[in-house]
């Protein structure tokens, strides 16, 4: 499985929500992010213990990873958008896709932005629902 670096997220999910998602607000200068919490963000679905991976498959890294980048704040703002757009390209780099209308998604990760952090399990759970519903193969 393919992970996805801090220059992808700038490059691609950053350039894209800024240019497309244009909703209410500008999303900020990539440079203004705070300091190692994206970083963080993109090394979660990936660690290990004792040699097992803590998250297994796509659906679960893409899950928490959605998750994170929404809860963690890594922009001054725009984490909903650049959150929506690094999840589309941690799929399509892993030959998957989301078919879901946009409104809907963005309202999927208004809900989560919105959900107690002490229920992550549960929330985590619900992301995962949203993917197995909405996920698709990429058509060579």
């Amino acid at each position: 499985m393919k992970s996805i670096n801090i220059i992808e997220v700038e490059y691609v999910a950053y350039r894209l929500a800024a240019e497309l998602m244009k909703w209410n607000e500008p999303i900020p200068d990539f440079g203004s992010r705070f300091p190692n919490i994206l970083e963080s963000c993109l090394a979660v679905p990936f660690q290990s213990f004792a040699g097992k991976n803590l998250y297994k498959g796509l659906i679960e890294k893409a899950s928490i990873l959605f998750y994170l980048m929404i809860k963690n704040h890594p922009f001054q703002n725009g984490n909903k958008r650049i959150a929506m757009t690094t999840l589309l390209y941690f799929l399509f780099k892993n030959k998957k896709w989301l078919r879901v209308d946009e409104r809907e998604f963005y309202n999927f990760a208004r809900w989560i932005a919105e959900s107690n952090p002490k229920l992550k399990e549960e929330t985590v759970k619900a992301i995962q629902k949203f993917l197995k519903t909405y996920i698709t193969g990429l058509k060579s």
